[in-house]
């Protein structure tokens, strides 16, 4: 590009609005006094539009969102150890570096047929980690198998694999090879912490899939358990590396939005795979099928039949694995919303709901609310949610001064942005309302990263996790998966001794809202957390 041009958008612009200015006052010099008067006029909504367009850019001091993560692949080589491999499973091994022939092939064709899907694009396109997928558990032989193959990945980003996995029927067994670093733990949540405690006491270092844990006792023993042993923990919680939470965190802490006293989430699915009703393997059988391990944790237990495979593939529904829609999804909203404005644990908690739709022998609710009290705060959060619609009211933090509406009726919920409209009574903008700068029923202020790039979405499924911006973020303008950065971050945080964004501090926030809804839910009363006797009383 030659330097001396002076034809540039810039100059573009000056020239126009100068061109601009003449036109006006030749067509207003016949008219000398209304000439004058139309032109200030002019000049003023010409001013004020000015002022109205992004007028929180120039208020919010910190414009920069958080930088790419510092190289991976610099450290020293680890050796990974992955324990169930589903769906979940599979992605985190991803998000790693490794895939199957089959992904490779399915993401490579959806990429050919729809140019908008970025899928493979992405994958290709990310960092090598400098690890190797050495170790499989699984309880399922068809999908131990596939994460063996995921381990050979030829085309993966960055060198060939150093190592291939070697299948382990049980977690014991993988965590006792002393070549194996760290692990990446996906099971249904009532393994999860057996499994980790185990690990940490083995010094190994640990990602965990969220829900925490299946129950209150299990979180606080897990916590405990790593600041002892000191080992790096992270949790499944990959909107910690999503652009436009760290954005709207720094406006709250600004003070553009005024006091916070409510917070409204609202988390809806309208689709068989959104309530869990997953595909039952052709293959599951009791051949291939470790059931008694798999229930082995859970407070009931059943033969092997129909309803075993049911819960195997769909554990989700019943609390005896899983933590329903408190643990599965008020947890990434609750974080998101924890990202920005560093609430907490709760000291109260009350909850209701019922299995209205889905009469499939679940125990799980389809419908459920929780309000959750911060006095100390001066805050109430509440959330609702249901498996039967996909009506979404967007989530809302409310202050007196200004709201801002995370996805939703954002309008930019594919990419995990928000926006934020004044307040018709705010107190800091009523200057600027009265005056016709601000406009409460316009926003102030968006942010929607990587617009013109928003990716073909087709299931519902993967809308809804788009919408929170789970699927993908941008950095520095770069299309970039958020479970890989996370990924990234805690082998980073493994190599440098530091502690990664959703450590065990902000884990035990996390676990312990979700399982004060439950209880809650359960007991059919209102829950408190003691944190003296950290205890729910």
């Amino acid at each position: 590009m030659n330097e001396s041009t002076n034809d540039t958008p810039q100059n573009n612009s000056i020239e126009e609005n100068n061109f601009e200015r003449r036109e006006v006052l030749k067509g207003l010099a016949t008219f000398p006094v209304l000439g004058v008067f139309f032109y200030n006029l002019w000049q003023k909504i010409r001013v004020d539009a000015l002022k109205k367009k992004n007028l929180l850019a120039d208020l919010i001091s910190k414009q920069d969102a958080p930088a790419i993560l510092s190289s991976a692949s610099s450290g020293d080589h680890l050796r990974l150890g992955i324990i169930g491999y589903g769906g979940r499973g599979a992605h985190l091994v991803r998000s790693a570096g490794f895939s199957t022939p089959e992904w490779n092939k399915n993401a490579s064709k959806a990429a050919e047929k729809n140019k908008l899907n970025k899928q493979y694009e992405t994958f290709m396109q990310q960092e090598d980690l400098n690890v190797s997928i050495v170790g499989v558990c699984d309880l399922f032989d068809v999908r131990a198998e596939q994460g063996i193959e995921a381990s050979k990945n030829e085309i993966r980003p960055g060198p060939k694999p150093l190592e291939i996995a070697k299948r382990y029927k049980h977690h014991e067994d993988l965590i006792a090879n002393d070549d194996i670093d760290a692990v990446i733990i996906a099971t249904p949540d009532h393994w999860h912490s057996r499994i980790a405690i185990d690990a940490a006491n083995a010094g190994k270092h640990v990602y965990c899939e969220k829900g925490l844990t299946r129950t209150f006792d299990e979180a606080i023993d897990l916590y405990d358990t790593v600041k002892e042993t000191g080992i790096t923990f992270q949790l499944g919680h990959q909107n910690r590396q999503v652009e436009a939470n760290e954005k709207a965190r720094q406006i709250f802490e600004q003070g553009l939005l005024g006091p916070v006293n409510l917070v409204e989430l609202t988390i809806n699915r309208n689709s068989a795979s959104g309530a869990w009703v997953w595909d039952i393997h052709p293959e599951g059988n009791s051949k291939t099928i470790d059931w008694e391990t798999f229930q082995e944790p859970s407070p009931n237990k059943i033969p092997f039949g129909e309803e075993a495979l049911k819960r195997f593939f769909r554990w989700r529904c019943w609390f005896d694995y899983g933590t329903g829609l408190s643990g599965d999804l008020f947890s990434h909203d609750f974080d998101q919303v924890n990202q920005i404005l560093n609430l907490g644990i709760p000291k109260y908690a009350s909850a209701s709901g019922g299995i209205y739709f889905y009469k499939d022998g679940r125990d799980v609710p389809d419908v459920f609310q929780a309000t959750y009290e911060y006095p100390d705060k001066d805050l109430t959060l509440l959330i609702s949610s249901t498996l039967s619609s996909r009506h979404g009211r967007g989530n809302m933090i409310m202050g007196h001064d200004a709201t801002m509406i995370l996805g939703g009726q954002s309008n930019s919920s594919s990419l995990g942005g928000f926006t934020v409209n004044a307040d018709s009574g705010s107190s800091q903008y009523k200057d600027k309302i009265d005056s016709g700068i601000i406009n409460s029923q316009y926003p102030i202020y968006s942010y929607s990263p990587g617009s013109k790039q928003i990716d073909g979405i087709t299931s519902a499924t993967a809308k809804y996790f788009a919408s929170k911006g789970l699927s993908y973020t941008y950095r520095e303008g770069k299309r970039v998966d958020p479970t890989h950065l996370h990924m990234k971050d805690w082998i980073d945080s493994i190599r440098n001794g530091t502690q990664p964004r959703c450590d065990i501090e902000v884990s035990l926030d996390e676990a312990l809202a979700c399982h004060m809804a439950t209880e809650s839910f359960l007991k059919g009363r209102r829950i408190e957390w003691d944190p003296k006797k950290r205890k729910l009383v």
